[in-house]
């Protein structure tokens, strides 16, 4: 007759083991990078309030400067919107309502160009149909900051863009749009967009969000996945071992 074993004793099941040995350490990496990534937008969200606080510069005085330096830069503007040269930034939602961002080429008084982006408007019932975009003419003179977009725009394929105007676009793919406002108009191209400010001529529904998903969020995201390696760990011993039978004993006889 065997004899039941005492005390602690564990009983390796490779497929178990596995399972667990490969998803601990992937939850618990989604972890620290839900962390870094409330960090990040930490400090996204204290770079644009101290941009804010700056006043205003030329364009002129940012054409060069690098990427890092150019996020949220508050600039000033003076050109005009060209009549019809605009585009549609499609799927953009405001309060449950599908429309687009518009994003009008600006003709700089030194002969540059710049794209601004005029804020959101609704779209129709119909997509055949687009908005009808209330147009700003005669010499402008307007305040935003330049948008630097954190990553590369995901696209499910490569974007074509329509011949007439406007254009419909999925992405603001800089790179594809500079040259086509370059062989219209000639000149330079500034190599991204610049937001405008509310209360500013030509200026739609702009409440522009800086940080999609908000670092407390990234948080609560940080402690989802490590309470799930937390949870199967744990059950991996209590499936692998007498660890339970063990707990549950000393309950017992504690009473």
């Amino acid at each position: 007759m065997v004899e039941p074993r005492s005390g602690f004793h564990f009983d390796f099941e490779w497929r178990i083991a596995l399972f667990t040995v490969l998803l601990v350490p992937l939850m618990i990496s989604l972890g620290f990078w839900q962390l870094h990534r409330a960090e990040e937008k930490t400090a996204m969200a204290a770079a644009f309030d101290l941009r804010q606080q700056q006043r205003p510069a030329s364009l002129a005085a940012l054409w060069d400067q690098p990427a890092g330096l150019l996020a949220y830069a508050p600039v000033s503007l003076r050109g005009r919107f060209l009549p019809e040269e605009y585009f549609l930034l499609d799927n953009q939602m405001r309060e449950g309502q599908v429309g687009y961002e518009v994003l009008d080429v600006m003709l700089l008084e030194d002969g540059d160009s710049v794209l601004v982006n005029r804020g959101w408007i609704a779209g129709g019932a119909d997509r055949q149909t687009l908005p009808a975009v209330p147009r700003v003419n005669g010499p402008v003179e307007i305040t935003g900051h330049v948008y630097v977009a954190p990553g590369a725009p995901f696209l499910l394929a490569e974007q074509r863009l329509e011949d007439n105007w406007p254009k419909r676009i999925q992405a603001v793919e800089m790179d594809k749009l500079a040259p086509l406002i370059a062989a219209e108009q000639g000149g330079k191209v500034f190599p991204y967009p610049v937001r405008i400010d509310t209360g500013a001529r030509g200026a739609l529904v702009t409440d522009w969000q800086i940080l999609n998903t908000s670092p407390l969020k990234h948080q609560a995201y940080a402690v989802q996945w490590f309470a799930m390696a937390a949870v199967l760990l744990v059950y991996y011993l209590m499936r692998s071992s007498n660890l339970w039978q063990l707990l549950t004993g000393l309950l017992r006889t504690g009473k």
